[in-house]
């Protein structure tokens, strides 16, 4: 109770980030021999900024873009205001007559207004003038800020060519991180650790995403809304989390005092109420700003995407039909520390099978529509085209051109409305291969993918592009309702999070704890961490997150060295996986876990699951092992037509590796088999062009890809299978200790009662287990333990019934008893808080 009142106390922890024997060490380099990026004093800049340049394609591409982002901002405003203010509209629909000397013909110079009535009519006008001073002193802005990246950006060009001595187009950011951490020990860019992790480098390009992503699976944002015609509705925009960053991070009066460290006072519990209500002042000034600059914004929102999208939509009108995923839906399914490209990869690997899911529920009353909406207008544009070619003298009868394309864009919509007739319907089967690529699924979703529930639910994280659009256009008026009236009231919550779950690492900074991916801290026991984890309900990562970024983070960088329980729980896996691989080779592949889920995918889907994870035909015949610890990994084939379980081992690897590339550019000579690390991709690309190592390095991908969806089914199928038992045992419980046959779960219902997510909470209600008064007031005086005796973040609306959390005072599940049995370890004392500082 005590430790939410103190400063932050250097704890000791089972997490070291630095070699034995250099904790707090302070690198010493002579005057003589520093070197030019010897002592960076803001590495997150300096790596953002190499990231940035690498995934912009080098400093020139870096350039033009910059400068054609200024060029687009004055030609938007620019012509714009020649459109409103300079146009003859009564020359141009040819209501007035324009008399010629030579021909009669009109010119489209005829429509335009001469110099001075058009300069005198943007004088006279206020509201053109005003939005001219704003234009220009946002243009000015961003014309200081290009100069001053650009310099920036000249420094980690000078540092990529003579540090890293890499030419940006054929390298991939694995051999880019790679020779960052080998440039550590001679140029020292960081003083207080002799050597720099995988790790140290994501944590400082990814602090503050990782606190977003933290924030959203705690439900700590608000960005779910329930409205009355709309139901469960999710609103995250841009300009929402432009400003939710402005007030966490950044801004003026923000949290963090710079880029690395959060502000002393925010790391004491004792002033958390009046921080908290310093916030809420500070939230409200800036949901007033927003309210006051909202038609500014509005204005040039609307005519950015005007110009944006209008071109698209007359060359492809069924554009707006097409799906992606949203804003929430990228920060719902991204790992801690994932990088941007890691994660676009990963759902652009999705994205096919989840529009086959979207298309699945196409409304047969809707389809009956288009297709007679469909012929009734293609029956007339087929007409007027045929009049057309005939003679051409049709277009130029009034409206006739205009007819022509509102048939054709109509015909275009309605056709996207009329599902493939040789589309089967398998949506648990396509479910799945989603799952195998974007790792994270609530639980009530298996079992129920043909519910228009579920895909009500999957339609938030993967949205139509018209509705992404409409949202973006709407943002400006709604965004400062959100921050003057939601974040407001959770201003108390937001402090405990950041004081709670902020650690100090040593050569990092202030990081956010979920970031470490330490399994005792912040494991679930549902997700393989049960008795492997110290966390209370209120410290668990949901939906197995810190599991699968753990695994995630393993996987992409081999060579990083987890803490010993996240080891632990690393090697266990893999263990289980293999011994699964084992099973598959007898005969009993059916009752595996992992790959049970990928057995009773049939016809079709099957092989679009093993295409999906295994890429081209040529990638399904290569085996993957790492570090030796894998040797027998399962790896899906598709001999026969059927999935199988091959064992897979250093040598098959090598000898799968002969025969796709040259032998002497193979790292045949190591004794681990290939892998997706940067080294080994440097090692392949040595010697070889530019297109052969970025294949290798695609190959090498691929494998870290496939390998990562195999442990994410196999995760999930035990977590269900985990789920259901826990279900059955407190079925079989009431059974025994209820003579009442009212109290009896029938055994066909309960494996569809499994926990539902905290994330996406269902719709339906359903008849919870009552909870007796001293379990909640056992859980209550928890509560409140944690944070001091602070009993006004327990009550009021933190008792709602909904949700399965409670406020920033602690996330107190109704279905407790049925999800942990084991119970809680007390909080009381100082000795069994998680550790603070991580070294």
């Amino acid at each position: 109770m005590a430790h939410f009142d103190t400063e932050y106390q250097r704890l000791e922890t089972s997490y070291n980030d630095s070699p034995p024997g250099e904790e707090n060490l302070l690198v010493h380099v002579p005057e003589g021999t520093k070197s030019q990026w010897h002592h960076i004093e803001n590495l997150d800049l300096f790596f953002q900024r190499i990231y940035n340049m690498h995934q912009k394609n080098g400093f020139t591409c870096m350039l033009l873009g910059e400068i054609f982002e200024l060029v687009q901002l004055v030609f938007v405003v620019a012509f714009t205001v020649f459109l409103a203010n300079c146009v003859d509209y009564d020359v141009l629909f040819a209501n007035k007559f324009v008399s010629h000397n030579n021909t009669s013909k009109v010119t489209l110079p005829d429509a335009f207004l001469t110099v001075d009535v058009c300069s005198a009519r943007i004088r006279d006008n206020v509201a053109v003038i005003f939005i001219l001073v704003i234009s220009g002193v946002f243009w000015l802005h961003r014309l200081v800020k290009f100069i001053y990246n650009i310099c920036c950006y000249w420094e980690i060009r000078s540092f990529y060519i003579n540090a890293l001595k890499t030419d940006l187009p054929y390298f991939t950011w694995q051999e880019v991180q790679a020779r960052i951490v080998e440039i550590q020990k001679e140029h020292q860019i960081c003083i207080h650790k002799k050597e720099l992790t995988e790790l140290d480098i994501y944590h400082r390009i990814l602090r503050f995403k990782n606190y977003m992503v933290a924030m959203v699976n705690k439900s700590l944002l608000p960005v779910r809304f329930h409205a009355p015609l709309l139901g469960d509705w999710v609103f995250y925009t841009r300009g929402l989390k432009y400003n939710f960053e402005l007030i966490f991070f950044w801004g003026p009066g923000s949290l963090f005092e710079n880029e690395w460290s959060l502000k002393a006072e925010y790391k004491r519990g004792g002033n958390r109420l009046e921080l908290a209500e310093r916030l809420s002042s500070r939230i409200l000034w800036i949901g007033v700003a927003n309210l006051l600059l909202c038609p500014v914004i509005l204005v040039w929102q609307i005519l950015y995407a005007f110009f944006s999208y209008t071109e698209v939509i007359k060359r492809e009108p069924g554009s707006l039909g097409a799906r992606c995923w949203s804003l929430y839906g990228r920060c719902y399914l991204r790992h801690f520390n994932e990088l941007d490209h890691e994660l676009m990869s990963r759902l652009s690997k999705g994205y096919k099978a989840s529009s086959k899911y979207m298309n699945c529920f196409m409304s047969p009353l809707l389809t009956v529509l288009a297709k007679n909406v469909a012929f009734f207008a293609g029956s007339i544009l087929a007409v007027l085209i045929t009049l057309t070619i005939y003679d051409e003298d049709v277009l130029a009868v009034e409206h006739v051109l205009s007819t022509i394309t509102l048939l054709g864009v109509c015909v275009t919509v309605c056709r996207s409305f009329i599902p493939d007739k040789h589309m089967v319907f398998c949506p648990e089967q396509l479910l799945k291969v989603i799952l195998a690529h974007i790792h994270y699924m609530p639980d009530h979703w298996q079992g129920n993918a043909h519910r228009y529930e579920t895909r009500d639910q999957f339609s938030q994280l993967f949205q139509y592009k018209a509705v992404f659009i409409l949202e973006e256009l709407l943002s400006p008026v709604i965004t400062p309702f959100i921050l003057i009236f939601c974040l407001r009231r959770k201003s108390l919550e937001i402090i405990d999070f950041f004081r709670n779950f902020t650690v100090e690492v040593v050569g990092v900074g202030d990081t956010c704890s979920f970031a470490q991916m330490d399994v005792r801290q912040h494991g679930h026991p549902a997700w393989m961490s049960a008795g492997k984890t110290e966390a209370s309900i209120y410290q668990q990562a949901e939906d197995g997150k810190t599991e699968l970024s753990l695994m995630h983070f393993a996987i992409t960088n081999p060579h990083w060295q987890p803490p010993r329980e996240s080891t632990h729980f690393i090697s266990q896996l893999k263990e289980k996986v293999q011994r699964e691989a084992s099973t598959a080779h007898q005969g009993a592949i059916a009752e595996s876990h992992a790959f049970t889920s990928i057995h009773s995918l049939q016809s079709e889907e099957p092989r679009s699951l093993i295409a999906n994870l295994l890429g081209p035909p040529p990638l399904a015949s290569l085996h993957l092992g790492r570090d030796g610890s894998l040797a027998n990994q399962a790896s899906v084939g598709v001999a026969d037509g059927a999935p199988t379980l091959r064992s897979l081992s250093p040598l098959s690897a090598s000898l799968h590796m002969r025969s796709s590339y040259p032998s002497s550019r193979m790292p045949l000579a190591r004794h681990d088999p290939p892998t997706a690390s940067g080294t080994d991709a440097r090692t392949v690309s040595s010697g070889s062009s530019a297109w052969e190592g970025q294949l290798t390095s695609m190959v090498l991908s691929e494998y870290a890809s496939t390998e990562m969806s195999i442990h994410a089914l196999y995760m999930h199928e035990l977590h269900k299978q985990q789920s259901r038992g826990e279900l059955s045992r407190h079925t079989w419980h009431r059974q025994e200790s209820d003579d009442s046959s009212e109290s009896v779960i029938d055994d066909a219902e309960a494996p569809r009662n499994l926990p539902r997510s905290s994330t996406f909470p269902c719709s339906s209600t359903s008849a919870a287990p009552p909870q007796s008064h001293q379990e909640g007031a056992a859980l209550q005086g928890a509560g409140q333990r944690r944070y001091g005796g602070t009993s006004d973040a327990l009550s009021g609306s933190g008792r709602s019934q909904r949700t399965a959390r409670m406020p920033m005072g602690g996330w107190v599940e109704e279905m407790h008893s049925a999800r942990h049995h084991e119970p809680v370890p007390e909080e009381g004392s100082e000795d069994e808080l998680p550790p603070q500082i991580h070294k």
